[in-house]
């Protein structure tokens, strides 16, 4: 197994995917500039190269349809995910203009180059699921949804929603 084989390896365990393993990374870092805003740092998934990278479907949008930004909720409460230009389908499965959501609560942008953390404030989708019940507990928090292509590698440019902030009582 090569250096650049065990890191693939390595990443995609730390990162909780059980999608197939992807190709091999190129010789040179992805070095295009982000189109997010700045990212704040997310938990260590491991010192690999950077990943290629998924394009996104020109016009993909995803979004928060429930529960509205601001609002009020009892635990447990449900999370609608809404996208568009993007065909949602399960994580391993490789087709054009597709990727599959990840839910991030009370957590910031993670690292675009690399498989999307999997963890309680990373949470995957992989399934091609459009909701889920969130059991929380009270407090605050808060909720953004990041498109990841069969690998869980966010696309490029990155398709993620506005945060949605809510009040668990």
């Amino acid at each position: 197994m090569s250096f650049r084989h065990g890191a693939w390896v390595a990443a995609l365990m730390l990162a909780g995917c059980s999608a197939p393993e992807p190709p091999d990374a190129p010789a040179a870092p992805d070095t295009s500039e982000p189109t997010a805003p700045a990212q704040a740092a997310a938990p260590e998934t491991a010192a690999a190269p950077a990943l290629p990278r998924t394009a996104a479907p020109e016009g993909a949008r995803a979004f928060i349809v429930e529960p509205a930004d601001g609002a009020t909720v009892s635990s447990p409460f449900k999370v609608v995910f809404g996208s568009e230009n993007i065909q949602v389908m399960k994580a391993g499965e490789e087709a054009p203009d597709s990727g599959h959501h990840h839910l991030l609560v009370n957590a910031p942008l993670p690292d675009f180059s690399v498989p999307i953390p999997n963890s309680d404030q990373y949470r995957h989708f992989g399934g091609a699921q459009t909701e889920v019940e969130l059991e929380l507990e009270a407090g605050t928090y808060t909720l953004q949804l990041l498109f990841g292509d069969h690998f869980h590698i966010p696309h490029e440019p990155p398709i993620y929603s506005d945060v949605v902030t809510v009040t668990v009582e």
